[in-house]
C-alpha cells in the first residue's frame, strides 16, 4: 500500500529523548517499510526514517523559539499532505482532530489515531461534527468520553523489544519515567517511596508549561538520597534504569490513554505499581505483571509482594500484546478494511451537520 503518516512536529521521529507519540509513529513507519509498503512520513526535518520523508520544518518545534505558533506549521503540514492525497491509498493522521475537516474533501481514506485524553471540554463538539470519520483508540478505556463516534479499532501502542533488555534480577530501587506534570502525580510516587523506605529514581523531562510546577512542588521533595532526579534520559540509560529497578511507579492521576512507560518497564522484566486510572488495567495484569490499586496507601501495602512476581511474565506480556509487530498487524488490518469498506470508498460523502 501507499501510506502517508502524519506525525506531530514537536519532536523528531523518532524522538531523541522523551516523545511517546513520535516514537510510536516511528516504530509503525519503519515496520511498514520493512513489510514492503511505500510509506511517506510527514514530519520535522531532523527525523530519521527509511520511509520517504517530507520535511515540514527544518527541525522539531521543541527547538523553536517560544513565540513560534505551532499551529502555523501544523496547517502547513496538513496542506502538504492533502495536496498529495491522490498519491496515497491511505492517509494515517496522528495529530488529533486537525485533519478531520480536510479528510472529508478527498477521496483517499483517512484514519486518525487518537493519542491523548478525550475528556476535555469541546472535544465532543468537533468529533460529533465528524462522527463518520474512522478513529483508532490506543486503549478501550480511552473511548469512554466519546461513545458516539466511528471507532474503527483499538490498536495498542507497540514497544520495540530490541531496545529493552530483559533483566531477570532487577534491583532495589523504584523508578519513575515520563514527564513532570500534575497529571503524572510524581508527588504520589515520592509518597510511596517514603512510606516504604525504598529509594526512588526519577527520569523525566520538564516542559516549559510545567517549569513552575516542577520548581515549586516537585523540586523541594527531591533530596538526592531517598529521592533522586536524573533528568531526561536517552534510550541506553533508560533501558539500564528500568531493567535495574524493583518496580516502576505509575501513580497517574488522569485517564491515561495508554502509558508507554508501563510496557517499556515490563519489556525489561520490571513489574508496575499503578493506580487504577484509564488504560492501566488493560496494560498491567494485576497480580501477574504488577499491582493495580485505588490509592497510594494500597500500593504501598503490596510493595513486599513485588518480589514474588515473575519478571519473565512481564516480558512475555509485552511480547504477546504490545510488540511492534502486533501493533503493525492491527494497523494493517484497519488500512485493508478502509480500502474495502463503504467508509473507505465514500469518505467524500461524509454527512455535513
Amino acid at each position: 500500500m501507499r501510506i502517508a503518516q502524519i506525525a506531530p512536529l514537536v519532536e523528531p521521529v523518532p524522538p531523541e529523548l522523551y516523545g511517546g507519540t513520535e516514537r510510536v509513529v516511528s516504530l509503525l513507519t519503519e515496520e511498514l517499510v520493512r513489510r514492503g509498503h511505500e510509506v511517506t512520513l510527514f514530519a520535522s526535518g531532523d527525523s530519521d526514517t527509511d520511509a520517504r520523508l517530507v520535511s515540514v520544518t527544518r527541525e522539531s518545534l521543541r527547538l523553536a523559539p517560544e513565540d513560534v505558533d505551532p499551529n502555523l506549521y501544523l496547517m502547513l503540514e496538513l496542506g502538504l499532505v492533502f495536496e498529495r492525497a491522490h498519491m496515497f491509498d491511505v492517509i494515517h493522521s496522528h495529530v488529533d482532530y486537525f485533519a478531520l475537516p480536510m479528510a472529508r474533501l478527498v477521496k483517499t481514506p483517512v484514519v486518525t489515531t487518537l493519542h491523548g485524553r478525550l475528556d476535555l471540554p469541546g472535544l465532543r463538539t468537533i468529533y460529533g461534527r465528524y462522527d463518520q470519520a474512522p478513529l483508532i483508540s490506543i486503549s478501550d478505556s480511552q473511548r469512554e468520553p466519546l461513545p458516539g463516534v466511528n471507532w474503527a479499532a483499538t490498536v495498542y501502542n507497540g514497544t520495540d523489544l530490541e531496545r529493552f533488555t530483559f533483566n531477570d534480577k532487577g534491583g532495589e530501587c523504584f523508578v519513575f519515567v515520563g514527564r513532570i506534570c500534575p497529571e503524572k502525580n510524581i508527588e504520589g510516587a515520592i509518597a510511596i517511596a517514603r512510606r516504604t523506605g525504598v529509594p526512588l529514581r526519577i527520569a523525566a523531562k520538564v516542559d516549559p508549561v510545567d517549569v513552575e510546577y516542577h520548581e515549586s512542588v516537585i523540586k523541594p521533595l527531591i533530596d538526592g538520597r531517598q529521592v533522586e532526579y536524573l533528568g531526561e534520559l536517552g534510550d541506553v540509560e533508560k533501558d539500564e534504569l528500568l531493567g535495574s529497578a524493583r518496580a516502576l511507579l505509575f501513580p497517574v492521576d488522569w485517564p491515561e490513554p495508554f502509558g508507554l512507560a508501563m510496557t517499556e518497564a515490563m519489556a525489561c522484566g520490571t513489574p508496575v505499581l499503578a493506580l487504577q486510572r484509564g488504560s492501566v488495567s488493560e496494560v498491567v495484569e494485576d497480580g501477574i505483571t504488577g499491582f493495580v490499586r485505588d490509592s497510594e496507601d494500597e500500593l504501598s501495602d503490596v510493595v513486599d509482594e513485588v518480589a514474588a512476581l515473575s519478571r519473565r511474565a512481564c516480558r512475555e506480556r509485552v511480547e504477546r500484546l504490545f510488540s511492534v509487530e502486533v501493533m503493525t498487524d492491527g494497523y494493517e488490518n484497519v488500512y485493508k478494511s478502509l480500502l474495502t469498506s463503504e467508509s473507505g470508498t465514500r469518505s467524500q460523502h461524509w454527512r455535513h451537520r
